[in-house]
């Protein structure tokens, strides 16, 4: 099942700059739906009562741009539960993660 997330009110930053998603094998995994190879980062979310949390997040398509540090726009976030002998947790998936602003955040973090 998948839940989505309400992110208004939220800011998220991008913890470390993305990287494709492997299987056990070494390969890159795809997105069942669109063939697309699935990236993932650690994504800071800020704003909530409890403070900042990371989440690991996975995406279809290769979030161009992104970079660690760097604010990002997330469309589309959902959490899915899951249990596997035993384990279990949460899964975070988006539908498109963003750099905000642009090449101008870009030059921004690069004069930092």
């Amino acid at each position: 099942m998948r839940i989505p997330i309400d992110t208004a009110g939220l800011t998220f930053i991008a913890g470390n700059d993305p990287s494709m998603v492997l299987d056990m094998e070494g390969k890159p995994r795809a997105d069942r739906a669109t063939g697309e190879v699935l990236w993932g980062l650690d994504l800071v979310a800020l704003g909530s009562e409890d403070g900042a949390e990371v989440w690991a997040v996975r995406v279809a398509g290769e979030p161009k741009g992104v970079q660690v540090g760097q604010p990002l726009n997330v469309e589309g976030l959902v959490a899915m539960p899951w249990e596997i002998d035993g384990r279990h947790g949460i899964s975070f998936r988006a539908r498109k993660l963003a750099a905000m602003g642009g090449s101008q955040a870009k030059a921004t973090a690069a004069a930092a």
